[in-house]
């Protein structure tokens, strides 16, 4: 078996979502996700003119020798443009091998390790109640476990809440960056309420998660973190950023909540020092970012002997692509966490059809030979490109901020 052809497709059902199509000669062909959100033509460009053409003619099913030629053959390893270009390939030609075995991707990994994947859904509110509104809709639908953000009083726009309820908090796109605002004091005094009023409406069985997103330093996210110890969350997600892998020590010395950070991240280089020194507790590396299934296998073998579990980045920058293969490997990998869902559009779906289901709180990723995705090819293109850029985020004197 060869490989005999291989393109990118891009398609806007809601969102831009990149897709890579490796075909063989013998008629078995795999998908990838080769979404970066924001940057997507960067990996387009990547793939097109630099991987594409090494791939023709090579044996799909050496997946490891492909990903080894990929990564240190472009001397410029790493980086997220070239690892989510080589995931994109990865993903592909593991669902091809598993399409050829005639089985489910997760059998080939060597089999389940659970018979269903805990998922976190995004609960999301102007404010503390509206918030509550949207965290009752999720248990409603059977969710175990809810991220929970909410509007902070002083700051007209805050991470992960819309101003219109009901639509993202994301531009679908725009020709420029929106600018957001940001008050670190501002949060900090008010947060801690919202996981209070979500403990005191819905007890302790409910898993709590909340997302930062790298806005604060590392004592603040101490602070933040021993401020809401007796709401016992599940996680607190990138508090701060994490160039320097040992500013997470100053968070541990000041808090036992749950740390997880990485969606970002795309080697073990990102979260060695990190996992190997525990100082967090949940990676959060997703597969279309960190290398694909090859790699990140093994960043997860190297997490288990420290403790560290998977939880997955999940969102809807992401294509159902990255779903499926997620839940696959979230099925096998032995230390797993919990994975996050965003729902995708109706259109996104249409355009991907897919074997995984949802049912009271957990996912299954389904029996179809290889990830249990495809992409209808004629629906994609109905949904063309639209240049979109994520926010940029400002503190309340005009400073540039993480976002």
């Amino acid at each position: 078996m060869k490989i005999c052809s291989a393109k990118v497709i891009v398609t806007c059902p809601g969102r831009n979502l990149v897709t890579i199509k490796i075909e063989t000669d013998e008629g078995v062909y795999g998908i990838g996700d080769a979404t970066l959100n924001g940057r997507e033509k960067s990996v387009v460009a990547y793939l097109e003119d630099h991987v594409i053409p090494t791939l023709i003619g090579k044996d799909p099913h050496r997946i490891e020798d492909i990903w080894q030629y990929l990564y240190r053959g472009a001397y410029w390893r790493r980086g997220p443009v070239g690892m989510t270009s080589i995931a994109a390939v990865d993903v592909a030609l593991w669902d091809i091998k598993a399409k050829v075995a005639g089985m489910p991707l997760y059998q080939l990994l060597g089999g389940k390790s659970r018979d269903k994947v805990m998922v976190y859904g995004h609960a999301t509110g102007l404010d503390i109640d509206s918030c509550l509104e949207e965290v009752q809709k999720h248990v409603d639908r059977g969710y175990k476990a809810v991220r929970v953000q909410c509007g902070i009083p002083g700051i007209p726009t805050t991470y992960g809440v819309s101003k219109t309820p009901g639509q993202p908090y994301e531009p679908a796109d725009s020709s420029l960056p929106a600018e957001h605002v940001w008050s670190t004091e501002k949060y900090l005094n008010h947060v801690p309420s919202l996981f209070a009023a979500v403990r005191k409406e819905f007890g302790e069985d409910l898993h709590i998660l909340h997302d930062v997103h790298h806005r604060l330093t590392p004592i603040q996210a101490g602070r933040l973190g021993k401020d809401v110890e007796p709401y016992h969350l599940f996680w607190l997600e990138d508090c701060t950023p994490v160039e320097n892998q040992s500013s997470y020590e100053w968070i541990r010395q000041h808090t036992t909540t749950p740390l997880a950070i990485g969606e970002v991240f795309n080697s073990l280089s990102d979260c060695q020092e990190l996992i190997q020194r525990q100082l967090i507790d949940y990676l959060r590396a997703t597969i279309s970012h960190a290398g694909g299934i090859t790699n990140v296998r093994r960043i997860a073998d190297f997490a288990a002997n420290f403790h560290v579990k998977t939880g997955f980045h999940g969102a809807t920058d992401l294509s159902p692509i990255t779903m499926g293969a997620a839940l696959h490997f979230d099925s096998w990998v032995p230390n797993f966490g919990i994975q996050e869902h965003m729902p995708h559009t109706e259109e996104t779906d249409l355009v991907f059809p897919h074997a995984y289901q949802f049912n009271d709180g957990f996912f299954t990723p389904g029996e179809v030979p290889g990830h249990g995705v495809d992409i209808d090819e004629v629906l994609a293109a109905k949904y063309p490109y639209q240049p979109a850029y994520l926010p940029v985020n400002r503190l309340e004197d005009g400073t540039i901020w993480n976002w």
